[in-house]
């Protein structure tokens, strides 16, 4: 499995390398919603959401969907906005271009959680017109929680309040602790965006994505990208109603995950972290081990997992998000937590299963970092 980009054609000078405040955010979001995805920054993130104003803490609860499970693509709205070219220099730049991406592009991206398993095809029609869209969207937020569908009815109802309030939101979180954590981390990323752009002009592009992640490749014409990833994907950057052009953007929150904006109609970006970590294992019994490994050698419980890796799901979301009935779900599931791989819940109607991220790093790092890659 694999995400490719369609380069063919593409000039080297559309080939950019860049820093993104906005980016960012999103990923130092996700750190603090998922602190067990990134052992690396258990320091920040304990003393970060220690000082976190309680306020600002309830309501950034209201919209994780778009950080904690999945990464929203209006964080890289300069993807998505004609004319936007590069990521700007600063939060507040990067914000404005945000404003300028129309609703119904705005609202299909902050509810990309609904669309996965039509993402390919474009999400879908939109939910700002489409009753039924309009239905799944609300259910598949009632599953997340009542806040969660609270906001999404107040972003289909009033979607230029709910922006306004956005926009409110992430400039207090860059207020409370992003603009510091960005003044230590901007400068490095913006030198390696200048190393590997001269690695691209020098040894050319197969070097500078060797530099990038070892998840990367390029044909012998050089005229498709493939990355390594649990997923299909398509993507071109050669679309001319965005113009020309693919980005490489660094982050330091972004360990395991290596991102790729492949959606219709936006410029691809390839989010790449700068480090990657070792985790720490422990060893468990021959039996132990060799039972999980049965448990997650299958095809689709691999799948499954790369899902239950990143936030809790119900069964009746996973059987629509990989296409598959939910009692076949049920059964994989089953293996699962037999396994002891799996936590289990129940929120009001709805019964909650999650990855358990602990048990499955004594497997091995390399089966952590490909799922959540």
């Amino acid at each position: 499995m694999s995400v490719t980009i369609d380069i063919a054609g593409l000039p080297a000078e559309r080939i950019g390398f860049a820093p993104s405040p906005l980016a960012e955010l999103c990923m130092a979001l996700h750190a603090l919603s998922q602190p067990a995805h990134h052992p690396g920054l258990n320091s920040w993130t304990a003393a970060t959401t220690a000082s976190l104003d309680s306020c600002l803490a309830d309501r950034l609860l209201d919209a994780d969907f778009m950080w904690r499970s999945s990464f929203s693509d209006i964080f890289m709205a300069f993807a998505g906005v004609p004319g936007a070219g590069l990521p700007a220099a600063t939060l507040a730049e990067e914000l404005d271009v945000l404003d300028r991406m129309d609703d119904e592009r705005f609202v299909m991206a902050a509810l990309e959680h609904c669309w996965l398993a039509l993402y390919n095809e474009g999400g879908g029609p939109s939910p700002l017109h489409d009753p039924a869209a309009r239905a799944k969207a609300l259910d598949t937020a009632a599953a997340r929680g009542p806040r969660q569908l609270a906001f999404s009815l107040r972003l289909l109802d009033d979607t230029a309040s709910v922006r306004v309030w956005l926009r409110r939101l992430l400039e207090d979180c860059d207020e409370a602790f992003f603009a510091e954590t960005w003044r230590r981390v901007g400068p490095r990323q913006s030198a390696d965006a200048r190393h590997k752009a001269e690695v691209l002009r020098r040894k050319g592009l197969p070097a500078a994505l060797r530099e990038v992640s070892p998840a990367l490749s390029v044909d012998r014409e050089q005229r498709t990208i493939s990355v390594d990833k649990m997923v299909h994907g398509q993507a071109t950057a050669t679309d001319p109603r965005l113009g020309a052009g693919l980005v490489f953007v660094p982050t330091d929150f972004g360990w395991p995950h290596l991102l790729v904006l492949h959606a219709p109609g936006w410029r691809p970006v390839v989010h790449y972290p700068l480090e990657s970590p070792e985790l720490a294992s422990a060893s468990g019994s021959v039996e132990l081990l060799q039972r999980r490994m049965e448990a997650l050698a299958h095809p689709m419980r691999m799948r499954l997992c790369r899902s239950l890796a990143r936030a809790p799901y119900t069964t009746s979301e996973l059987a629509t998000v990989y296409g598959i009935s939910a009692p076949e779900v049920s059964r994989h599931l089953t293996v699962l937590k037999k396994a002891g791989l799996l936590r289990t819940w129940r929120q009001g109607r709805y019964v909650q299963h999650q990855l358990d991220l602990s048990v499955v790093a004594r497997i091995g790092s390399d089966f952590i970092e490909g799922i959540l890659r």
